[in-house]
């Protein structure tokens, strides 16, 4: 079984057992949440599409891990005039262990 759940503005494929990193969500490591946002349900050949959410349908999962991505490096130029800027940005994530999805 499987569920496309929504989550800091994304969307994501999950199955039982999977680990997925999402945009940070302040819990506690080791604690679980509740992702009620489910836009879909499928096993085997059967799929279920809400409309937008599917009623009564949550995936449990458990934080394992805060941390942030690998460095986004940005680089600006304007060629001739001298001109060149340098920055970047490193993304904070939370990493999830799917549990149980229920229907």
């Amino acid at each position: 079984m499987y569920a496309v759940i929504k989550t800091g503005g994304k969307q994501y494929k999950v199955a039982a057992g999977e680990k997925i990193k999402v945009e940070q969500i302040a819990a506690d490591v080791g604690q679980d949440i509740v992702i009620d946002q489910v836009l879909a349900l499928g096993a085997g050949d059967s799929l279920t599409v809400g409309t937008p959410l599917v009623a009564g349908a949550t995936v449990t999962a458990k934080v394992v891990s805060h941390g942030k991505h690998d460095k986004v490096r940005i680089f600006k130029m304007r060629r001739r005039k001298h001109y060149q800027k340098h920055g970047g940005h490193r993304q904070q994530y939370t990493e999830l262990e799917i549990g149980a999805i229920s229907a």
